[in-house]
């Protein structure tokens, strides 16, 4: 790899390659103004809707959102991601998210409603078989979107030694250890009925979450305890002004990497809203609302400097960037790539 090569930070852009797609796009990040230039496009995998690098940067992983559901690993130390052995099925249909934990990928699976664990080898590729699937329990009021189990979203918290689950069927975050390669639950957390908490992301303190709620447009602000792996609610937040559940669909939160701002998505409002919280993490304020770019923005990213927010907008098939302004936390757009059914951005 030549040097100005490595020396060039990047971005990998996840797709539905059943909707046009082409599967994981390699782009080149300008530093200075956040733009995005598409360098190559690696297909092979079904739907990799959804990414996340190994901890040393050098490996990607894919989920495959099919029926049957799968893993995938790209090495990515050249100029593209290199597919590395073969996919590996998760035990669960529909894998939407994964996260790397405990030296293994975990996936979480919406149409089972379910968590696998995959085991990883030394060298970042994927050891072969899950080691684990956690199925969850359970429904919710809202028909027919919580008739069961629908794993949305699975992460470490800060401290790392929890995994933490978001269920949208069953209006719960369920808190799960890893031992020896199998998971196990250790608590059940309720939200509101009916709220669909869809994603999770925690202040950089590591004492509260913010939980975005599908079914209900709203932000749930939980205390964190890491030590005893207890999440607590305690206040909601809207994150549209005037709008209430319905054609909302909000999709992907972000914090700012200092705590003072937290991002949604919403898809059937087209909108990024900005959100600050109190000094303390536990209170919302929804401060303003900007067009996304583009339509139906799946996820949104920060890049590493806090300075650039992205959205990966998948029926009008881009990826928008925005220059967030430091004093406001509003994003104002800097420009858009294309990117067939864009669902996610990662910077390696």
């Amino acid at each position: 790899m030549a040097d100005g090569f490595r020396r060039q930070q990047r971005a990998f852009i996840g797709s539905f390659t059943a909707a046009g797609g082409l599967g994981v796009l390699t782009a080149a990040v300008d530093p200075g103004s956040g733009a995005l230039t598409v360098l190559s496009a690696v297909d092979g995998v079904p739907d990799p809707s959804y990414l996340a690098l190994s901890p040393a940067r050098d490996m990607l992983y894919a989920v495959s959102e099919t029926a049957v559901g799968a893993v995938a690993a790209y090495r990515v130390t050249g100029d593209k991601p290199e597919l590395t052995g073969t996919l590996v099925t998760v035990g669960g249909s529909g894998p939407t998210h994964l996260s790397v934990f405990d030296g293994h990928v975990l996936t979480a699976n919406y149409g089972s409603g379910s968590v696998t664990a995959v085991p990883v080898r030394t060298d970042g590729a994927l050891a072969g078989a899950a080691s684990s699937v956690l199925q969850h329990t359970g429904s919710g009021p809202h028909t027919p979107r919580q008739h069961g189990p629908h794993a949305h979203q699975v992460q470490p918290d800060p401290s790392g030694r929890w995994a933490v689950s978001v269920d949208l069927g069953t209006d719960s975050v369920r808190v799960c250890a890893l031992d020896g390669g199998k998971l196990t639950l250790h608590r059940e957390f309720a939200l509101r009925p009916g709220s669909g908490p869809r994603h999770l992301a925690f202040h950089p303190r590591g004492e509260h979450a913010y939980v975005l709620n599908e079914l209900a447009p709203t932000v749930t602000v939980c205390r964190w305890d890491a030590a005893e792996g207890a999440l607590r609610p305690v206040g909601e937040t809207p994150v549209l002004s005037g709008v209430r559940g319905g054609d909302a669909y909000p999709s992907g939160i972000v914090v700012s990497p200092d705590g003072r701002f937290v991002w949604t998505a919403t898809r059937g409002q087209d909108v990024v809203s900005v959100l600050t919280p109190d000094t303390v993490g536990e209170g919302l304020r929804l401060v303003a609302t900007v067009p996304c770019g583009g339509t139906w923005p799946r996820a949104l990213a920060l890049d590493p400097s806090g300075r650039f927010l992205y959205a990966a907008n998948e029926r009008s098939g881009d990826v928008t960037w925005f220059v967030v302004d430091p004093d406001t936390g509003v994003p104002r757009r800097g420009g858009s790539v294309d990117a067939p059914a864009a669902s996610c951005v990662v910077f390696g």
